[in-house]
């Protein structure tokens, strides 16, 4: 995996890629020699800043794009040479969906269905049931153009799962939705995998792959970087942290160089500071004591487990919301 860190790789896998590389014209690789296993009925988060090559590998994966190298299969079919069994087999909702802003959901529905080669009856029933599993029954006979935002990705959520796919790929399902939003929309995504489906879920909010994801595969200029549980990244980042408020901000600088003989100490503002240490926990009393000699009142202090920003942090160099530098999709 080009030198990635590889944690809890699994070989009964329903997606599965070997060398996948995407170059574009003029010379631009957005995706370099990414290989991927995910099993059947997993959550598998894939975290990204912009252009890390999150929607090239999704669109090669759903056969909207052809790689350049490297072979994929999901559902079993080869990506290029089997493409309509692919398409069968899966539901894909990206973020450029397409949507006649003058149709109304339940047509969208019945539409999707008829495409999928569902009867007229089974297509208006499936709409039905869809309709009530989004929460979308009373705006079913609204036009699209009279959705919000989070409306119209439930839509989408529910057109991808007109045809009973066994994989889901969903593209940054949840970008600029407001927080109850979000939140609906990942208790559908939990309910969806435990009726067995295999979620592949492209994101840049960390929260939401720590959250859903079963295991994270983190892409950084078209490479795989880190794979594993969020629990096995966040033993990539190191020593522990704690988080120390004081009271008076105006201490901080000198709380900084006492706290620096138990370990690495970094100025968050505002009289907070966060201290690595590898007593973790057991630093607490130490560093309370040595802040209470120097006069310095604490406030509160606090264990602070690795999320997913810190590993992005420790195994890229840079914050997960920075571009990608190459610009690639």
């Amino acid at each position: 995996m080009n030198g990635a860190e590889k944690l809890g790789r699994r070989t009964d896998a329903t997606i599965e890629a070997e060398g996948l590389e995407r170059v574009y014209p003029g010379g631009l690789r957005a995706v370099d020699g990414v290989d991927l296993a995910v099993e059947a009925g997993e959550i598998y988060g894939f975290l990204g800043p912009n252009g890390a090559g999150k929607s090239t590998t999704v669109r090669i994966l759903t056969t909207l794009l052809r790689p350049t190298a490297g072979h994929a299969r999901v559902a079993g079919y080869d990506v290029v040479k089997q493409a309509s069994q692919v398409r069968r087999s899966i539901g894909v909702a990206l973020q450029e969906a397409a949507l006649d802003p003058l149709m109304t959901g339940r047509e969208l529905l019945q539409l999707q269905g008829a495409l999928h080669g569902l009867r007229r009856a089974e297509s208006r029933s499936r709409a039905e049931q869809l309709l009530e599993r989004v929460d979308l029954v009373d705006a079913a006979d609204r036009l699209l153009n009279t959705y919000s935002g989070g409306m119209r990705r439930r839509l989408d959520l529910a057109m991808a799962l007109v045809h009973r796919p066994s994989v889901l790929f969903l593209d940054e399902p949840t970008t600029g939705l407001d927080p109850v939003s979000r939140s609906s929309l990942w208790g559908e995504l939990r309910s969806l995998n435990d009726e067995g489906t295999t979620i592949f879920l492209t994101t840049q909010y960390l929260e939401e792959a720590e959250q859903l994801a079963d295991r994270v595969g983190i892409i950084d200029h078209g490479k795989i970087v880190a794979e594993g549980t969020p629990q096995e990244l966040g033993r990539l980042v190191g020593d522990p942290g704690l988080y120390v408020k004081l009271i008076d901000p105006s201490q901080s600088d000198r709380a900084r160089e006492l706290l620096a003989v138990h370990g690495s100490v970094s100025d968050r503002g505002e009289g907070c500071l966060s201290l690595r240490t590898v007593l973790g926990a057991r630093a607490i009393a130490p560093i309370v004591r040595t802040l209470d000699e120097a006069q310095i009142e604490v406030d509160a202090v606090e264990v602070e487990e690795p999320t997913l920003d810190d590993v992005f942090l420790a195994v890229t160099g840079h914050r997960a919301e920075e571009p990608g530098e190459d610009g690639s999709p």
